[in-house]
């Protein structure tokens, strides 16, 4: 499956596979994109996918933040 960066609808995660997440990540760790919000695009996309599929993201919890921030 190919996916293209965009805004995720929860009706569009659940057209995603492995392999199209694998690519994701892949292009995450390169971190090779033509501008800074191309990468944000993707890394949105990978949490939105951990939120509604986290199935899929289970390999790759290097790339999603989930730090807890203390705010004193």
């Amino acid at each position: 499956m190919s996916q293209t960066t965009s805004a995720a609808h929860p009706d569009d995660l659940a057209e995603w596979d492995a392999p199209a997440v694998a690519e994701l990540a892949r292009r995450l760790e390169e971190d090779d994109y033509s501008n800074a919000f191309a990468g944000l695009d993707d890394w949105h996309l990978l949490r939105s996918l951990a939120i509604h599929r986290p199935e899929l993201v289970r390999p790759y919890p290097h790339l999603i933040d989930q730090e807890c921030f203390d705010e004193d």
